[in-house]
């Protein structure tokens, strides 16, 4: 099957060391490419809102990143501020030693707030870095963003110990169902793994080799 790559992949420069200069190729290669966003962190919002304005480029960013660890209410004021700065998509990482503990109420009330200051302004992908999770611990941190009302579940910052499979994303697919999102991020470097995502489930890619995944 033929796939519009471009249109799956969130354009993504995460790293500390990011520059504006890196952010305003990001931005141009956004626009030459078609892809769907480009992700950056809250720092640099509002310049990639500036550069893509007045094009179908969106802005996403990350809430809660790249741990978890932050409180409900940093990541809430996180999602209100990028959303003033231009962000139209919030990727927000989950209280993950919450769920590991067992503390469903406070892991379901951490993505709610986001999802809250979000409402009518962003979509909220919620990050459950699948790589330190059990399965059983990935269908509950499923079916919580799901109860929640969020937009998509998303494997992996990128910076823990694995990124996306096709096993998780299928699994991710089955708990939430054909109406919510789902996100594959953390080692898509080509082609060949982009669509065995897609195929898997996946309804949108974020990976930093975007340019060479379309390239190919």
């Amino acid at each position: 099957m033929n796939y519009d790559l471009a249109r799956f992949i969130d354009h993504t420069t995460l790293k500390a060391d990011a520059t504006k200069n890196e952010i305003l190729l990001l931005c141009q290669e956004a626009i030459e490419y078609g892809f769907f966003s480009v992700c950056v962190n809250p720092t640099w919002v509002k310049l990639a809102y500036e550069q893509l304005q007045g094009t179908n480029v969106k802005v996403c960013t990350v809430v809660g990143f790249p741990l978890g660890a932050s409180t409900s209410e940093v990541k809430a004021f996180e999602t209100k501020d990028a959303i003033a700065n231009g962000a139209t998509e919030i990727d927000m990482v989950i209280n993950i030693g919450a769920l590991k503990a067992g503390n469903l109420e406070l892991v379901e009330k951490d993505i709610r707030v986001v999802v809250d200051a979000a409402t009518n302004k962003a979509l909220v992908k919620v990050i459950i870095e699948t790589s330190l999770l059990t399965n059983q611990e990935k269908v509950t941190a499923c079916e919580i963003a799901v109860r929640t009302g969020a937009d998509y579940v998303k494997t992996s910052t990128g910076f823990s110990t694995g990124g996306a499979t096709a096993s998780d994303i299928s699994l991710m697919r089955k708990v939430v169902g054909p109406s919510i999102g789902v996100k594959a991020s953390g080692g898509v470097r080509d082609k060949a793994t982009a669509i065995e995502l897609i195929e898997a489930g996946a309804s949108r890619i974020g990976a930093s080799a975007g340019v060479d995944i379309v390239k190919a």
